[in-house]
């Protein structure tokens, strides 16, 4: 047990540690590229979003909204969301390699609904290591697949012909 224990600390501060270090990045077609730290997000505005697992059992998601964070970026959003800028959308990156796409109108509270967050906890609980440290959660879709664990980064883009 007592030499159990130092390894333990040691794997549970290292972790620590790699959470400290990590930021979002918000990057591509911005007017300011920025790096949010977890304790960057953890002073912006809170919302919640709730998701089901593949069991069917509700999760209560809490976090920043995406829109929020684009605003912060001078992402165009609200009355400056018309002709060419309706062709932007933001490309989610995670650590996995995984990517899913937002277009910029439906993640824009004055086209849509669309509550979009990115969680840094579920249930009043951290995010469990291998889920985090952030989530991008996407309310209220028929499938979780835009609802991405491990979320490193969000890139603005347009599309172009």
């Amino acid at each position: 047990m007592k030499k159990i224990l130092p390894l333990a600390l040691l794997l549970v501060s290292g972790w620590m540690w790699c959470q400290s270090g990590f930021t979002l990045k918000v990057s591509g077609e911005v007017s300011q590229p920025l790096e949010f730290t977890l304790s960057d997000l953890s002073k912006m505005p809170r919302k919640e979003a709730s998701l089901k697992d593949k069991d069917g059992k509700t999760h209560i998601y809490t976090g920043v909204s995406v829109q929020d964070i684009l605003a912060k970026a001078g992402v165009p959003s609200g009355k400056a969301l018309h002709g060419e800028n309706l062709a932007k959308y933001v490309l989610a990156k995670c650590t996995d390699g995984y990517q899913v796409l937002f277009s910029l109108a439906e993640l824009d509270a004055s086209i849509a609904d669309k509550n979009v967050i990115i969680a840094d906890t579920v249930d009043g609980k951290p995010l469990p290591e291998s889920k985090g440290p952030l989530r991008i959660i996407a309310e209220g879709e028929k499938k979780p697949a835009r609802s991405s664990y491990q979320l490193e980064s969000l890139m603005i883009g347009h599309i172009k012909n």
